[in-house]
């Protein structure tokens, strides 16, 4: 996957199209990623009472996973989505942003 933990990203198609935030996890084998403010969904918690631990009950917010389609690396020089490519600098391999050219590792 061409995105990783940290890339500040925009979403480009879906309800939340037009929003940026950073990406907080990346999940490979099923090609989606967790991206800040972006997918929140909510969950109807019951209280737990597991031995000495108790969680309290009710509605909880959090962002669920995107497909990672629908998502585009912001470019540093221009500040627009991007593409990302692959290239070798010195011996290892870099990922570089399409647009302007600049090395984004």
């Amino acid at each position: 996957m061409r995105i990783k933990v940290g890339d500040e990203v925009e979403v480009v198609s879906g309800e939340d199209r037009g929003v940026r935030g950073t990406v907080q996890r990346v999940i490979p084998k099923e090609k989606r990623v967790v991206v800040s403010g972006v997918n929140i969904v909510k969950k109807h918690q019951k209280a737990q009472q597991a031995g000495r631990a108790q969680t309290q009950g009710g509605i909880i917010e959090f962002e669920a996973p995107i497909d990672v389609s629908k998502v585009m690396v912001i470019d540093p020089d221009s500040d627009e989505p991007t593409r990302v490519g692959y290239r070798i600098e010195e011996g290892r391999k870099v990922r570089y942003a399409k647009k302007s050219g600049r090395t984004l590792d």
